[in-house]
């Protein structure tokens, strides 16, 4: 009998033991969501009267990232979330990638999806790419995506799907003509609701999923701007109804991940790709600048993490973080490691709230005489210092600020106009988060040890890859009215 209670015990052990090495095998699904041009004072967790109720009730049960960092601009975003690399490593740290450029995320780079992919993850993507597209080979389905469903440039219009009136809209390499009137957001939505109803959820799942929302032009379905009757600023006004319909579509989302029995298995990740672009309506207050600047109010994104894996849930984590970080971290988190990026990874700390944690970082590296988005700036600690030019909207903009876009010309002028190379700003972001009092004369010493640390960056850097004459083969007339790759 003795020996028979002891099998047992035994044999109850093993169980136990191999339930346990599974349950820690287990990979999670991860669900990679960008809003662009997101202001930090355009979510409800930050500010009470945006209606956000789907993003807010992720970010409360989740985690809050209180210091996530992005680039003053949406290519540069982007590719730092994919790659894990710096905009100044792979030449994409000046403005973005334009329509008629022959440039993309370096090919040599292994990115995110194909990082997930060798851990045996199902990828998905639906959205904006905006990483170039002038050969096949720079498209999502090249760079480790199974599926691709989006457009490739910085912008067009939420219903007919045209930049400058040539179509921009893919399934895979497919063109889809079959979508005029349907509302991007919507549309992007349905078709992350289908990935996940379809999905074989014994395999894990990582669906990146860039919204169009809430980047210009300003077009909304009407239901969402009458959500805001007591805004008088018409383009405030229909901005946040953007919102508000970009918060509905993720509510759609989170509900489809309930359904096919994956939420409680899943990672979610909300992130800005910049701050809010003060001319079209976003906002950043009481941070200082937004979109086009290394002001706080252009490079602290609104951002949450939700999800398995998270211990004490409902906190806020106050370390720092990057864009470069989100690569080694969701592959961390998969239980896999990438080395010799600059991104760290940080999953440990912000899942559990301890940890290594970040130190420093820089926030744009940009040696161009004219530097629209600013140009440079690194933080230390609690320190940041900002050298030269810091970008076109330099000031502190409540909510219904009206002020005019400028043309690509007058952007330019106002950089030139304004560069001063050895201007120097420093801040204690702790104590002053929205950048009010420089104390660059009262602490000269950590002026000097942070122009320092930016010189060993310096070092490192590349030329940005931002060819100024428009290639006239990357003429959608040559590709049926359509933006094409094909032409480099």
């Amino acid at each position: 009998m003795a020996i028979n209670n002891t099998r047992f015990h035994l044999l109850i052990l093993i169980v136990v033991c191999f339930c346990c090495i599974f349950t820690q095998g287990k990979k999670p699904h991860i669900v990679f969501i960008v809003a662009d041009d997101l202001g930090w004072n355009d979510v409800g967790y930050h500010n009470p009267s945006m209606i956000t109720p789907n993003i807010d009730k992720l970010a409360r049960e989740g985690v809050i990232l209180n210091q996530s960092y992005v680039q003053p601009l949406c290519s540069p975003s982007r590719s730092s979330f994919m790659s894990g690399y710096y905009p100044f490593r792979t030449g994409l740290q000046h403005l973005v990638i334009l329509p008629f450029q022959p440039v993309c995320l370096p090919l040599n780079i292994t990115i995110l999806p194909q990082e997930l992919k060798n851990l045996g993850y199902a990828t998905h993507m639906v959205g904006k790419w905006h990483l170039g597209f002038c050969k096949w080979e720079c498209t999502p389905t090249y760079r480790g995506f199974d599926s691709y469903f989006g457009y490739y440039n910085a912008r067009e219009f939420y219903y007919n799907h045209t930049l400058r009136d040539y179509l921009d809209y893919r399934d895979g390499k497919a063109v889809v003509k079959n979508q005029d009137g349907v509302y991007s957001t919507n549309a992007f939505a349905k078709r992350a609701e289908s990935i996940i109803s379809e999905h074989n959820a014994s395999e894990p799942l990582f669906l990146y999923l860039p919204f169009q929302a809430v980047h210009e032009p300003i077009e909304v379905p009407v239901q969402y701007e009458q959500m805001y009757p007591n805004i008088q600023n018409e383009g405030r006004r229909k901005f946040c109804g953007m919102v508000s319909a970009l918060d509905e579509a993720i509510g759609n989302v989170t509900q489809a991940l309930k359904d096919k029995g994956i939420y409680n298995d899943t990672i979610i990740l909300f992130t800005a790709d910049n701050g809010g672009w003060i001319p079209h309506h976003g906002n950043n207050y009481p941070l200082r600048g937004g979109k086009f600047t290394i002001y706080e109010g252009g490079t602290r994104g609104a951002a949450f993490i939700h999800g398995t894996g998270l211990q004490n849930a409902g906190r806020t984590y106050d370390g720092l973080i990057h864009a470069i970080d989100w690569l080694p971290t969701l592959v961390g988190a998969a239980g896999g490691a990438v080395n010799g990026r600059d991104g760290q990874n940080l999953w440990s700390s912000i899942s559990t709230g301890s940890g290594e944690e970040r130190s420093e970082f820089v926030y744009n590296l940009d040696d161009s005489l004219i530097a629209e988005e600013g140009h440079a700036a690194i933080r230390m600690g609690d320190y940041k210092l900002v050298e030269g030019y810091p970008g076109l909207y330099p000031g502190w903009y409540k909510p219904e600020t009206e002020l005019p876009p400028l043309t690509p010309e007058q952007s330019a002028a106002l950089a030139s106009e304004n560069y001063d190379a050895y201007t120097y700003q420093l801040f204690n972001i702790k104590d002053d988060p929205t950048e009010h009092n420089d104390i660059s004369q009262k602490y000269p010493d950590v002026v000097q040890k942070l122009k320092a640390r930016l010189g060993d960056y310096r070092k490192e850097s590349v030329k940005p890859n931002y060819p100024f004459l428009p290639d006239t083969k990357s003429d959608p007339t040559n590709f049926n009215n359509v933006w094409s790759p094909g032409w480099c």
